[in-house]
């Protein structure tokens, strides 16, 4: 089949335009409609249809990863039932998080939104096996950041198959995530690096980059690991780079810790505001593009393989005459991403 990457998307076509099915592709993208416990914003459940719409305006020769595209990229379509579970999920949790978290009375409303999150979790858990198994990279899209918890740990198993050292986490994020039990909810978006780092002890380390929403408990969490949980911050960073630092030795430094294997949990929030709008907790200050890229290529450079990744968050505008900018945005960071993942693993 010809393909020509400079013309426009065919009606029909792939991710990013692109003609590759599952069998020749080495980054399959899995999406996850489930929005179910955000606590402020909602929406993320459309992120992964919006950013596949979006992907078509993508050109695809990248000036940092080159013709990311010719490792084959393909996105797989949800199960039809996500989506309606999400929904009813999402019915249940909200009056919860309403009146700022779960009482005794909401003891049955809660089980079921924790069975509908551990329904999610069997899935992405299964479907990032198969993936892993036939030696592809698997690339999560959310949704809420619950979602990535069983590829997470589908990709803890396979490094700890491969190396003694287990899985590294590269986590991009304005918040730490490291709450338990966020709201009453065992599978809370706030919960997610909470139940990976307690759950999954093939997952050596996490770094945490953009961070400047937190907790007491999380911070006291991040800072008893034993060097486990390695959090920077947003305003530490700030004022290095006020001081002279350089952006790109910040993220060398910050990535020493990590093992030759990393997943990549990229939340759109820990980008700045202006890029991620409507997304469900949005906060004052965080990367700008640019310098998100910058850390994608620090990762490669320093020579690790990238296993895995997601991208959760995004959510489209509520105007569906408005130009879709999350998406839009979304897209280009999910493109930097596999282009990262293809590149440290050698594919292009």
């Amino acid at each position: 089949m010809s393909f020509d990457p400079d013309a426009a998307a065919s009606p029909g076509s792939g991710v990013f335009g692109l003609p590759h099915s599952r069998s020749d592709s080495s980054i399959v993208l899995l999406p996850v409609p489930f929005d179910a416990t955000t606590s402020y914003g909602g929406g993320a459940a459309g992120g992964p249809e919006a950013i596949r719409n979006a992907s078509a305006q993508v050109d695809l020769l990248d000036g940092q990863f080159g013709e990311i595209y010719r490792c084959g990229i393909h996105m797989l379509r949800a199960p039809a039932w996500i989506r309606p579970l999400s929904r009813r999920a999402r019915a249940l949790a909200r009056p919860i998080i309403e009146r700022g978290g779960a009482t005794a009375r909401d003891a049955r409303a809660v089980r079921a939104v924790d069975q509908a999150c551990e329904r999610i979790n069997t899935h992405t858990h299964a479907t990032a096996r198969k993936i892993l198994a036939q030696g592809k990279i698997p690339g999560l899209i959310g949704g809420d950041h619950s979602t990535p918890f069983g590829a997470i740990r589908a990709c803890a198993e396979v490094a700890a198959e491969r190396s003694r050292d287990g899985l590294g986490i590269l986590q991009i994020d304005a918040h730490m995530d490291l709450r338990d039990g966020f709201e009453g909810f065992a599978w809370s978006h706030a919960s997610i690096m909470h139940n990976v780092m307690s759950r999954l002890p093939n997952v050596c380390r996490l770094v945490q980059i953009g961070i400047r929403d937190f907790g007491r408990s999380e911070a006291d969490l991040s800072k008893g690991s034993r060097g486990r949980v390695r959090t920077h911050f947003d305003l530490d960073w700030a004022r290095a780079i006020d001081r002279g630092e350089q952006f790109d030795r910040l993220c060398d430094e910050a990535i020493k810790p990590l093992p030759k294997l990393v997943y990549i949990s990229f939340d759109i929030d820990g980008l700045e505001p202006s890029l991620c709008p409507h997304t469900g907790t949005p906060v004052p200050g965080g990367l700008s593009f640019h310098r998100a890229c910058m850390l994608l290529e620090a990762l490669v450079r320093s020579g690790r393989s990238i296993v895995g990744f997601d991208l959760n968050e995004v959510s489209p505008g509520p105007n569906p005459k408005e130009p879709e900018w999350d998406a839009n945005v979304g897209a280009r960071v999910l493109y930097k991403l596999c282009g990262a993942a293809a590149r440290s693993t050698g594919r292009i």
